[in-house]
């Protein structure tokens, strides 16, 4: 039986790496031990535990959270470190080699990690415990609150696709969510706590109700009539899971934003086979084109991936050309590297490395003048934007409806509240608003 009074008093510091899923989840593990009896600390801190949850989409999220091990051990030699999330859950062994390392946690262990964090003493090398994914059918709600304004409401985990390219569902499991009901008592729990902005989060969202027989559709339905929720976000969903019906309902809403957030990956259709998406990019087309005939102004962010194996530079230019034609406002571009155990492996067309990143630079280049053009066209009209509380040089940040990034000088009494603005100029290398407060 575990002493939990030894935790009382003791400090812990948490390192999320990867989405915001993640940053869901650590916020619900950081509630729990401060329950416990834990006081929790900034990361940069002195701490008796530290926590990194870590991300394991690209070769450089693995190399990230390495990184972290060994700040939380320079900072602490004696901590007691903690490692999960999806690295942990794919190589547990591997990171419970790494000098400082004493408790690895698989993906669904972390969620009750004060009953195997023991007594807090140093280890000889790191004890794991990491659970079989793909046959567990749990699921964990989570939302976090209050490192940031917006709140990350996890709705889904894990995915059924198993891309040709992704660790994901090895790392994660399959697809499962808890049922509306619970879901809309999570949210308002939230907004008790103060959230005034819901982001809907996962790992595939636009999946939500396989595992209690119900859809995304009507989550978003019943979550609209939320009335203590001033403002709904919906978070990356696949553009086959996208329907026509949810831009719609998007459309008419007064709470769900005009912000899509859509997974491309390749512009190209035999590049799209490849990796065994579910969608071509007609579709694709078709619902950015739904988007902006019934919300002009919404902002449309798109994940692309580039250098993926058997991606020539025919394909790539193909994909660019695509992408030239798509009425976006930013794109997300990932440089791909290659994952153990995923079907990728098997293509024999391999894209140099110095490639892949002439592709990256490209496609930032174009992702910058897309945004550039987006903001100019709302240069003097007036937004609604909900204020972060954090303070850069003098001034603090919010977003508006469309996700327009302002700042304005920074006043505590304003942290999160949604203000009235008049967009006064975009200041261009910081990609950001200059506004003015409106009564």
């Amino acid at each position: 039986m575990i002493d939990k009074s030894l935790f009382l008093e003791k400090k812990v510091a948490f390192h999320t790496l990867g989405c915001k899923l993640n940053f869901s989840e650590t916020s619900t593990i950081a509630r729990a031990l401060t329950e416990e009896g834990f006081i929790k600390v900034k990361y940069d801190e002195f701490a008796d535990v530290y926590l990194i949850n870590t991300c394991s989409v690209t070769e450089i999220a693995d190399k990230k959270c390495r990184q972290a091990i060994k700040k939380a051990i320079r900072q602490n030699p004696n901590a007691f470190v903690v490692v999960t999330g999806c690295f942990a859950q794919l190589k547990p062994l591997t990171i419970a080699e790494m000098e400082g390392v004493d408790l690895v946690l698989g993906s669904n262990e972390k969620f009750k990690m004060a009953d195997y964090l023991g007594d807090l003493q140093k280890k000889a090398s790191g004890e794991v415990h990491a659970g079989k994914i793909m046959t567990n059918k749990e699921f964990f709600p989570s939302y976090s609150m209050g490192d940031r304004t917006r709140t990350f409401l996890k709705v889904q985990d894990g995915c059924d696709y198993f891309c040709s390219y992704c660790t994901i569902p090895l790392a994660r499991g399959k697809s499962r969510n808890a049922d509306i009901k619970t879901t809309i008592e999570l949210a308002k729990k939230a907004a008790s706590e103060g959230a005034q902005e819901i982001i809907l989060t996962g790992v595939n969202i636009g999946d939500f109700g396989k595992s209690t027989n119900e859809t995304f559709f009507q989550l978003v339905q019943e979550l609209d009539k939320v009335e203590e929720i001033k403002r709904f976000r919906i978070s990356s969903i696949e553009p086959n899971l996208l329907s026509d019906e949810i831009i719609e309902y998007v459309a008419r809403s007064s709470k769900f934003m005009p912000h899509f957030h859509i997974p491309l990956q390749s512009g190209s259709n035999k590049v799209l086979a490849l990796m065994k998406r579910k969608y071509n990019r007609e579709l694709f087309a078709h619902r950015v084109d739904k988007i902006k005939s019934l919300i002009p102004h919404a902002f449309i962010g798109v994940d692309v991936i580039v250098g993926v194996r058997g991606e020539t530079s025919a394909h790539f230019n193909e994909a660019l050309e695509f992408i030239h034609g798509l009425d976006i406002s930013q794109l997300h571009v990932f440089t791909y590297s290659e994952r153990p155990n995923t079907k990728a492996l098997t293509i024999e067309h391999v894209v140099p490395i110095p490639e892949r990143k002439l592709r990256s630079q490209i496609l930032h280049q174009v992702s910058d003048k897309k945004t550039r053009h987006f903001y100019n066209q709302f240069v003097g009209q007036t937004a609604s934007v909900l204020l972060e509380g954090s303070e850069n040089e003098g001034m603090m940040n919010g977003f508006s409806e469309n996700y327009l990034k302002v700042k304005v000088p920074f006043d505590a009494s304003l942290k999160n509240t949604i203000q009235k603005v008049k967009l006064k100029s975009f200041i261009s290398d910081e990609m950001v608003f200059d506004v003015e407060l409106m009564d």
